[in-house]
This record gives structure tokens, C-alpha cells and sequence, in this order.
């Protein structure tokens, strides 16, 4: 991927993305990206404000369901690779309002894969379409099992079976248009800049503010967890070293039921609030379980460790406390996005 000059990361005002879009401005001189996001809710240049004047860096807002604007953006650039991060991605959302996630997690999808086809159509070499999915397109497991690269599709909610939508059209796009790809599916990100409506960013904030702690059920839901910094890494390696038309899952390497992540971090956020031990345990409250709700993920991330040698860098224990320290010490950014300011970053550093 020596040539790759012009690189266009979709989604990347958001928690993943904006991660991804730092490594690769700061770690890739020779690279220029191209950012683009809507800025819905969930988009906050604030994640990325460090990076806004780096003459390798242009920011776009504007909208992957829109196929004109994505055709003459790639005709404006000349794109030599995708990745693909804009998504909506709240399992709650996709269960109220289900048609904004087909919108832009199918048709989107569909709208970038186009226009990459159509711009590479005479020349792909050294081209390359990154689609990053979750593995919750695989469904649910039970108590053993993990899920691997050839794992059967078998989506549960609105959510995850657009992102299941996404993917199969990208594998279409290769075999058919011979669309030079990789897809990832990764677990549960956590880590700093994640937007408040998800499950660790909600209780570090709840718990700051004495609010109740929400678990669904009775706490049993297992995750594999994998902090946010990793799967950069992860996402710039695979996109340089990755094979065409292959899958990689990226997972933490370690599953917790929610009640104990709720504990255990209850327990660290007393010890930095200076509060009794045990006092924000007493804030959790259990809530009437989510239809469609998955028991149980697991990713088998041993392909992308033996072909390519990523590993996590960090314990979960470890990033917890990276994490929790982050939002205590970045307060200000906390306190815009709960309160909403943070949407007015766009107007005020680009009209």
C-alpha cells in the first residue's frame, strides 16, 4: 500500500473514528485524509480539535446517504482508499427508528462502494475499500463458542442486521466488481471520547453525577470488550497489510458479564472520587431487559494475531483505568456533550 496518497475515513468525528483519524494523520505524513461526517448527535469535532490544523488533514460534513455529493467528492479527491466508519450504531436507537439505520448503514454503504467502483474502474491497483462491522452480525452465543471469521450471519436487531446488510454488499462489490476490500468485525469498544449514551461513557458519567447505574436484565449479558486504542492499531494494520477480499475479527481478548463491569467499575470510581467503598454500587438499578437482546459475544481474534500480529495492548483492568481517568481529567468535553455545546464546534471553527 506503498502508493496509497489520498485516504477518505468516513465517520470520523465519531468515537472510533476519531481515533482512527489521528493515528492516521499523526503516524502517515505523506497521507492525506480526508474526514468525513454528518455530524449527527454522535459526531463531535471536539474528539479531533488537536488534529484540525495539520496541513495533512481536510475535514468534510456531509452525508454517505447522499449519492451525488458522494460521487463528485470522490471525483473531487480521486480517492486512493476508504475506510468506512460512518454508521448508526446505538442498538436502542435501531429498535425505536430502524429506518435511519438501513438509510445509512445499507445505503450509504452502497453510495460509498459505487462511487469507489465507478473511480477505480480503471485502475484499482493499490486501491483499497475498508469496511469496519461489529460482531454482533453473527448473533448470539451461548455459554461456549466463539465467534470466528466463517461464524454464520444471524443478526437480532434492526442494528445488527444493517450492518449484516453493509457487509454482504461490500463481499458483492468484490465479487462481482472485482472492488478491492477488507472487512473487520470487532467487540464492544470502550475508551476516551465515547458518547454518553453507551454503556461505560453512561455509567463513569451516572456515577459522577450520583445518577442511577441502568442493567438490563439481571446483569448476565456477556461482552467482549476492547479498548478503543487498540482497535486503531488494529484498523491501520489491517488496512496496510491486510489481504484483499479477507475478514479479520478484532476482540479484546476477555469477556465480562455486565453486572461485574458495573461492580468492578463502580469500585475504581469510588477509590478516584474519593467516595466509600462500595457507594456507587448502591446506584445500580436493573431495568426491563431490551426485546432481541443477545446473550452472549465472543470474538476468536486469532487470524488477525497469527497473520498479522496484532494483539491488544492493554488489560481490560488497564484500560478501565486509562479510560476513567480521561473523562475525569477532560471534564469541559463531558460537560458540552451532555449538555449538547458540543454541536456548535462546527459553526464556530468552520463559518
Amino acid at each position: 500500500m506503498e502508493s496509497v496518497k489520498k485516504i477518505l475515513i468516513t465517520g470520523g468525528a465519531g468515537f472510533i473514528g476519531s481515533h482512527v483519524v489521528r493515528r492516521f494523520v499523526q503516524q502517515y505524513p505523506a497521507y492525506h485524509i480526508v474526514n468525513l461526517d454528518a455530524l449527527t448527535y454522535a459526531g463531535n469535532l471536539e474528539n479531533i480539535s488537536d488534529i484540525e490544523n495539520k496541513p495533512n488533514y481536510t475535514f468534510v460534513k456531509g452525508d454517505i446517504t447522499d449519492p451525488d455529493f458522494i460521487n463528485a467528492l470522490f471525483a473531487d479527491h480521486h480517492f486512493d482508499g476508504v475506510i468506512h466508519l460512518a454508521a448508526e450504531s446505538h442498538v436502542d436507537r435501531s429498535i425505536t427508528d430502524p429506518m435511519s439505520f438501513v438509510k445509512t448503514n445499507v445505503i450509504g454503504t452502497v453510495n460509498l462502494l459505487h462511487a469507489a467502483k465507478t473511480a477505480w474502474a480503471n485502475n484499482a491497483e493499490g486501491k483499497r475499500f475498508y469496511h469496519i462491522s461489529t460482531d454482533e452480525v453473527y448473533g448470539s452465543l451461548g455459554q461456549t463458542g466463539l465467534f470466528t471469521e466463517t461464524t454464520p450471519y444471524d443478526p437480532n436487531s434492526p442494528y445488527s442486521a444493517s450492518k449484516a446488510g453493509s457487509d454482504h454488499f461490500v463481499r458483492a462489490y468484490g465479487e462481482t466488481y472485482g472492488l478491492p476490500y477488507v472487512i473487520t468485525n470487532c467487540s464492544n469498544n470502550y475508551g476516551p471520547n465515547h458518547f454518553p449514551e453507551k454503556f461505560i461513557p453512561l455509567l463513569i458519567n451516572n456515577i459522577i453525577e450520583n445518577k442511577a447505574l441502568p442493567v438490563y436484565g439481571d446483569g448476565k449479558y456477556t461482552r467482549d470488550w476492547l479498548f478503543v486504542k487498540d482497535h486503531a492499531a488494529a484498523i491501520d494494520l489491517v488496512f496496510h497489510e491486510g489481504k484483499n477480499h479477507e475478514t479479520y475479527n478484532i476482540g479484546g481478548f476477555n469477556e465480562w458479564q455486565n453486572i461485574d463491569l458495573v461492580k468492578l467499575l463502580c469500585a475504581k470510581m469510588d477509590a478516584k472520587l474519593g467516595r466509600e467503598a462500595g457507594a456507587s454500587e448502591k446506584l445500580i438499578t436493573y431495568v426491563k431487559d431490551r426485546p432481541g437482546h443477545d446473550l452472549r459475544y465472543a470474538i476468536d481474534a486469532s487470524k488477525i494475531n497469527s497473520e498479522l500480529g496484532w494483539k491488544p495492548s492493554v488489560t481490560f483492568e488497564e484500560g478501565l483505568e486509562l479510560t476513567i481517568d480521561w473523562y475525569l481529567q477532560n471534564e469541559a468535553w463531558l460537560k458540552n456533550v451532555t449538555s449538547g455545546d458540543y454541536k456548535n464546534y462546527y459553526d464556530k471553527q468552520y463559518h
